[in-house]
């Protein structure tokens, strides 16, 4: 699948209110859309990536024994 039919906006330049590194790659990535100050939503990539590691840690915790 191309990226330019991801329902993923990627930006060129970071906004210049950013000052953690982490939220201008997530902005960047277009993993997070500001919705007003101070509220992000997640995109559809962000949620998946988030189920993934979620899943993945359940599984390693169920194989640990752990609850």
């Amino acid at each position: 699948m191309k990226l330019s039919r991801l329902f993923v906006r990627t930006l060129r330049d970071a906004p210049s209110d950013t000052e953690l590194v982490s939220h201008k790659l997530l902005l960047q990535a277009g993993m997070v859309h500001q919705v007003s100050s101070g509220v992000y939503s997640y995109l559809p990539l962000a949620w998946k990536s988030l189920r993934k590691i979620e899943q993945i840690i359940r599984e390693e915790m169920d194989n640990a024994g752990a609850q």
